[in-house]
């Protein structure tokens, strides 16, 4: 019990904490002019704390489920009558995700850094622990570039074709049908303790994938995994593990923009609740997800992936979701 106390008091700081990257220095913003208006994307001055607690829910319980949080927070809120949260929203509450993954891969970061740091002084560079180290900061380097070329060169992603909900009904149903044959032809012979730096550059590449919204960040790491030989639940861990420094700079980028640009009247709060609750839900996801899948196959993530797209085609269709 004080344990399970200590673990939740601790939990409860890094949010927090996580809550904290969100406050506005107010003498350096300046507000979003008021005639530049996109119908279809709500800004966080238009967000209200109820709207903002959900989407946090969504992240949360989205992000490290291969089902695609950036889908979900696309598609909720427009079958809510909400409106489209925008690039930035989604970016920034994943602050809350990072907070969560940290916590509760800490002992595994912990290990991977000093691990790397002994192996240095040691000039042992084929120790598991730095070659994971070094695969995973190779393995940031194409989403991080790929992400640049998209900032730079489609400024206004928001509205980006890609973004559509046709596109994203289309992304989740080929993801969920590659993650079937994943699934169907892994082997899932090799376990964390065999990870190494090629299995980082690998999986980076398939985290690059989630650029294209809909595609699933750890979707595509995940079934990229499977595809390795990799066992469900050490492609999961590593996927997580993978994750931190490309969700960590997509939210801090956007949130200095932001904070650049400010928040609008009322921004702040809803963006703090919706980090916090991201984080709440993050770590449910991923305590559950790994218990999972350590008995457990993908199979229902198929199934779901698909029918999610198949509905929203459908919708569309029916003319009762509009292609946004």
């Amino acid at each position: 019990m004080i344990k399970l106390q200590w673990r939740w008091s601790k939990f409860l700081r890094i949010s927090l904490l996580s809550a904290l990257l969100t406050i506005p220095l107010k003498s350096f913003g300046t507000t979003i002019p008021t005639d530049v208006a996109v119908p279809t994307t709500q800004s966080t001055s238009q967000m209200n704390i109820v709207q903002a607690l959900v989407l946090g829910m969504v992240q949360g319980l989205t992000e490290f489920i291969p089902i695609s949080s950036t889908a979900h927070l696309k598609v909720v809120p427009v079958v809510l009558g909400w409106g489209d949260p925008g690039v930035a929203f989604t970016a920034i509450i994943q602050l809350g995700s990072i907070a969560a993954v940290l916590w509760y891969f800490w002992s595994d970061l912990w290990q991977i850094s000093t691990g790397t740091i002994q192996a240095i002084q040691r000039k042992d560079y084929q120790a598991n622990d730095f070659r994971m180290a070094v695969g995973i900061g190779l393995g940031t380097l194409p989403i991080v570039f790929c992400g640049l070329l998209i900032k730079i060169f489609i400024p206004d992603f928001d509205n980006s074709p890609l973004r559509s909900t046709v596109a994203i009904a289309c992304a989740s149903i080929f993801m969920g049908l590659l993650l079937g044959v994943a699934e169907k032809i892994g082997t899932r012979e090799r376990n964390f303790d065999k990870l190494g730096m090629q299995d980082g550059i690998l999986m980076g590449f398939a985290q690059a994938l989630a650029l294209v919204p809909g595609v699933s960040r750890s979707g595509s790491t995940i079934t990229a995994g499977l595809f390795m030989r990799l066992e469900r639940g050490t492609a999961a861990r590593f996927s997580f593990l993978l994750g931190i420094p490309a969700i960590t700079l997509a939210g801090l980028v956007e949130l200095k923009d932001l904070l650049e640009s400010g928040v609008g009247e009322g921004g702040f709060m809803p963006l703090t609740v919706g980090v916090i609750s991201s984080a709440v839900f993050s770590y449910a996801a991923i305590a559950w997800l790994i218990r999972y899948l350590q008995t457990s196959n993908t199979w229902i993530f198929v199934w779901y992936r698909v029918a999610f797209g198949v509905a929203i085609l459908a919708a569309i269709i029916a003319g009762i979701m509009p292609d946004s």
